[in-house]
């Protein structure tokens, strides 16, 4: 049997087939047909009045620091529990994390939001908010809170397309949010993000800068420094053939989910779904009773060829981002120090993820 991986690429069948065309009208380098196309069905499938195609949902975020106007030691809050690609942007635009620890739900903390708007030494401009594994995070409670201090909100729903809070999508509730098509997203484009808002003025000057900050000019004349941000049209093919079969990777990836629960609900404890949620269930997670137990599951299911991996450590104790302020209670380090990623490819079979399953109890 070929290696397990956590998620891998699986492509739905008419990709070649967008992608041969792309090719035949020579239209490979970015911009063309498929970006806007991708570009539409992001738009039609999120409810969402603005997209704009970028090769990463880090370029996504970057993109809405700047163009919102967050540079030079502003405050941007971050959820600490996610990956490090969530918040380098931060630093990028040279200003200072302030991280923000999780709660029962994984996500983060709007009790420890409160606490460290109110605690800064100045006011907070931004939150990059993370939905961890594609599970929604408490977004009303969230969004109250930075709407009163008039902070923005940017979502990164890189984990989390497909998944959805009172009926609306992930990612489509703040100033901006942004979406990851790398390879072992629930759909992907090899490499790629979308930037979403309701704002089209914010996302025509995000694309300004996504374009090099290239004025509309027969020559090249630029008045601003920007990006090579762009989609090329070839992946946009790849993107919009995914896009026909994403929600039935998010109900794969549900059942997924479904049936490691039933087999090992009793010797650990699933990530949730808060109240009124759907999540896509990007990757199944959960906690072992006891501390570094997952390192033991790790070992056995990497000796049956199997991938897995340890849940994100956290930002604040991250060796880059020591000294960085940070307001904790030791639940994103408690999770660390107990959980697990299990592989979660839509294309598994339910006797693969049985077996995985007995190879987890096995270990324990």
């Amino acid at each position: 049997m070929a290696r397990v991986f956590l998620s891998a690429p699986y492509m739905g069948g008419n990709e070649q087939k967008y992608v041969n065309e792309a090719f035949k009208s020579n239209y490979i380098a970015p911009l063309g047909e498929f970006v806007d196309r991708f570009e539409n069905s992001i738009k039609e499938y999120c409810k969402v009045s603005n997209a704009l195609a970028l090769n990463s949902a880090t370029a996504g975020l970057h993109l809405a620091l700047r163009t919102f106007g967050i540079k030079d030691g502003d405050i941007v809050l971050a959820s600490t529990f996610t990956f490090a690609a969530s918040v380098n942007p931060i630093m990028y635009e040279r200003c200072q994390p302030l991280f923000i620890d999780s709660d029962e739900s994984w996500n983060l903390s709007p009790r420890l939001l409160k606490e460290a708007i109110f605690k800064s030494d100045k006011k907070p401009k931004a939150l990059i908010l993370t939905h961890l594994y594609g599970q929604a995070a408490k977004i009303d409670e969230i969004l109250e809170i930075c709407k009163n201090e008039s902070i923005k909100v940017i979502e990164d729903a890189a984990e989390a397309l497909g998944g959805f809070y009172s009926d609306k999508a992930l990612g489509t509730f703040g100033d901006a949010g942004v979406y990851s098509f790398n390879g072992n997203k629930i759909i992907t484009t090899s490499g790629g993000g979308m930037l979403v808002s309701s704002d089209s003025d914010f996302i025509a000057k995000a694309r300004y800068y996504s374009t090099q900050a290239r004025e509309p000019l027969l020559h090249y004349e630029h008045l601003d420094y920007g990006y090579n941000y762009r989609l090329s049209n070839v992946l946009g093919a790849i993107g919009v053939g995914q896009m026909e079969v994403l929600q039935s990777r998010v109900e794969r990836k549900r059942q997924i989910f479904k049936i490691y629960s039933n087999l090992l609900g009793d010797v650990a404890e699933f990530m949730p779904e808060i109240p009124n949620s759907k999540g896509n269930r990007w990757l199944t997670t959960l906690l072992f009773k006891e501390k570094n137990s997952h390192l033991k599951v790790i070992e056995a299911l990497n000796k049956n060829d199997i991938e897995s991996r340890p849940l994100w450590k956290p930002m604040h104790i991250q060796p880059v981002f020591k000294g960085a302020k940070c307001f904790i209670d030791g639940t994103s380090e408690e999770y660390f120090s107990r959980g697990i990623c299990l592989p979660s490819g839509a294309d598994m079979s339910d006797e693969l993820v049985e077996k995985i399953a007995s190879i987890v109890r096995s270990a324990l």
